[in-house]
């Protein structure tokens, strides 16, 4: 694999050790430090700080039936609740190991849908608080100009892409805030395979994707 350049903040990270990221965003995180040594040691420092300060919190108050409760969610296997997506080993593929438990598989088992100029996506089922969604983008094609009313996360996972900031390459993470407008590019060749999420919807300057946006849920 290439080297990665483009790497999740401190902030996310520690936001990720600490399950209060939602559920979006955990799995853009959990996928990109799938791929990533460095992103992947910063994570087990954070963890090992944050069971450090648990250790010295001193012991909490808890309800009768905390445990049950506790040990119902495991049985259910409800990740909404029980916090952020597992860090898994990566899988061959396409798609890392935690992104194939949201797809159901490789890239092949992805239900695609055309949103128009040859971009493709599928939305992702999560928790409140983030939207999600695989997209597909042929190499050559761009995705609309726009600008962002909150955070998006975007990892690259097939392919690469360019805008107005830098390239970003197979494991390459993109954190877009409100200062940012831009307009991405899939480079020549192999399709842009990407996974994003965002926190608000995006801020579409023409009047095409304005129109299409409720439908297209961005």
């Amino acid at each position: 694999m290439n080297k990665i350049r483009h790497h999740l903040t401190d902030s996310l990270l520690m936001s990720y050790s600490a399950g209060t990221l939602p559920e979006g965003f955990s799995l853009v995180v959990a996928t990109h430090v799938s791929m990533c040594d460095d992103c992947r040691a910063r994570m087990t420092e954070f963890d090992a700080v944050g069971g450090e300060l648990m250790m010295q919190s001193g012991d909490a108050d808890l309800s009768d039936d905390s445990l049950a409760a506790t040990l119902a969610l495991i049985a259910a296997g409800d990740s909404s609740d029980l916090g952020a997506t597992k860090t898994k080993p990566r899988a061959k593929g396409v798609f890392p190991t935690p992104l194939q438990d949201y797809v159901g598989g490789d890239a092949e088992a992805v239900k695609w849908r055309r949103v128009g100029g040859g971009v493709r996506q599928m939305i992702l089922k999560t928790g409140k608080g983030s939207s999600v969604r695989l997209l597909y983008i042929p190499g050559g094609a761009a995705v609309p100009d726009h600008g962002h009313r909150g955070t998006e996360l975007t990892l690259v996972l097939q392919g690469a892409f360019k805008d107005d900031t830098d390239r970003f390459d197979v494991g390459d993470i993109e954190i877009a805030t409100e200062d940012l407008e831009h307009t991405p590019v899939a480079e020549e060749g192999q399709a842009c395979i990407c996974l994003a999420a965002t926190d608000a919807p995006l801020r579409f300057n023409s009047l095409v994707p304005r129109i299409a946006q409720p439908f297209l849920r961005i």
